[in-house]
């Protein structure tokens, strides 16, 4: 009996990446060959496992280590002084208290630039609502979930909290997909464990980088397909508005983002148009 060499190359190349065509070629196996012909290379074929074994560890590892990271609760507060990052949890902690918040923003710079950019957008859809932003500029979901872990959500049930985050785990760590949407994960977890009448409206992370090709936009765009799988049809809700943020060719426009990254008031004008008939009906409108 012959192994199939259909299968026996996918399994390398799985494992060994770019070698699986040189790997396939040595063992690819015919009809027409013997059962000699097949034995004598297995020798071959163990030597190209045993080198692809460590590195498939080290990938292992690596992956594992990121998760770790991106689900272990951090704050980016300094010692012997108090920055601009405390002083922001502190005055959230502040507007928290106050209680009888509806709605929350939850994310990094392009969530807390609602404040900013998105002055105008914010309070065309949100300044007659209930509304918190919990957006701190350069977070990454190990932080958010410090905040979550500290506060921010305490002494009030909002309606819908609103998601956004990630980006800076790709672009500060090229944190793999599947150690973001761990992250992410956690987050929606703790809010179900706080608040577990709130709906979460679970947003896409924004493209970042200008060709769909691009290395982050590429790691984006992978960690999206595992956060939409986050939604349970009930109490999260995935909706990814990125093909509204870009050009028919994929492309991001420097007009939405200048820096590629964050969205100027015209892109704020598109994220609350875009995510607006889905939080009137999560909040019950």
């Amino acid at each position: 009996m012959f192994l199939t060499a259909m299968v026996l190359s996918a399994t390398i190349g799985f494992f060994a990446g770019d070698l699986a065509p040189v790997i396939s070629s040595i063992i690819l196996i015919t009809p027409r060959e013997t059962l000699f012909m097949h034995a004598a290379r297995l020798p071959l074929l163990l030597i190209l496992c045993l080198l692809t074994w460590p590195v498939v560890s080290r990938a292992e590892n690596h992956l594992q280590a990121a998760i770790k990271t991106a689900t272990t609760p951090a704050h980016r507060m300094e010692s012997g002084k108090k920055n601009w990052w405390q002083q922001r949890h502190e005055d959230k902690l502040a507007l928290a208290k106050q209680g009888g918040w509806e709605l929350v923003f939850l994310g990094d710079s392009i969530t807390h630039a609602w404040e900013n950019a998105g002055k105008q957008t914010w309070q065309q859809y949100y300044g007659n609502r209930k509304a918190i932003n919990l957006g701190f500029s350069g977070d990454r979901t190990e932080h958010v979930l410090w905040r979550l872990d500290n506060g921010e959500l305490d002494g009030y049930q909002p309606k819908v909290v609103v998601i956004m985050i990630g980006t800076n785990n790709t672009g500060h760590r090229k944190d793999p997909p599947e150690a973001i949407a761990a992250g992410v994960e956690k987050i929606v977890g703790r809010i179900k464990a706080k608040s577990p009448e709130t709906k979460i409206l679970l947003l896409a992370i924004f493209p970042r980088s200008e060709k769909k090709t691009d290395p982050p936009r590429v790691n984006n765009d992978k960690a999206n397909t595992l956060l939409a799988k986050l939604a349970d049809g009930d109490k999260v809700v995935f909706l990814d508005i990125n093909e509204r943020l870009l050009m028919p060719d994929g492309r991001l426009s420097k007009e939405i983002m200048p820096d590629l990254l964050h969205p100027k008031q015209k892109g704020y004008a598109i994220w609350g148009e875009a995510i607006e008939p889905t939080l009137k009906k999560l909040l019950g409108e």
